[in-house]
């Protein structure tokens, strides 16, 4: 029997199957994939979607402080409310690296609800 796959797996990597790139084979992981997909890709990036992504490159030489990660969540809700409709943001939050003082820890807890079925999960982003 054939393996399934839902879509490619974010962050591109080199299938060891011998595939061309790696694979997701579950809904979660599908969608944690879609998800870092929409964060990372950068505003007008996308050919004939120009508005699909964020632009959180915008932030990179603002201080790290509360007024800036609230700009960074508002962000990333618009994108998903926009783009993942059946994602269902819990919580972003962002702090400052214990090791690098130029970087934030991003960790975004969600739900996924299609009325078929519903899960949480979530996903850590160093940016």
């Amino acid at each position: 029997m054939a393996e399934k796959f839902i879509n490619i797996k974010y962050p591109f990597k080199e299938s060891t199957k011998g595939y061309f790139v790696e694979m997701n084979k579950t809904n979660m992981d599908a969608i944690k994939s879609d998800l870092m997909h929409l964060i990372l890709t950068q505003k007008g990036q996308r050919l004939y979607l120009p508005e699909f992504g964020t632009n959180l490159l915008k932030f990179i030489f603002d201080p790290n402080d509360e007024i800036t990660f609230g700009d960074i969540k508002e962000e990333i809700n618009n994108a998903v409310k926009r783009y993942l409709p059946d994602l269902l943001i819990n919580e972003i939050s962002i702090k400052k690296s214990d090791d690098n003082e130029y970087l934030a820890v991003l960790k975004i807890s969600y739900t996924v609800s299609d009325g078929t079925y519903e899960a949480s999960d979530f996903t850590e982003i160093k940016i």
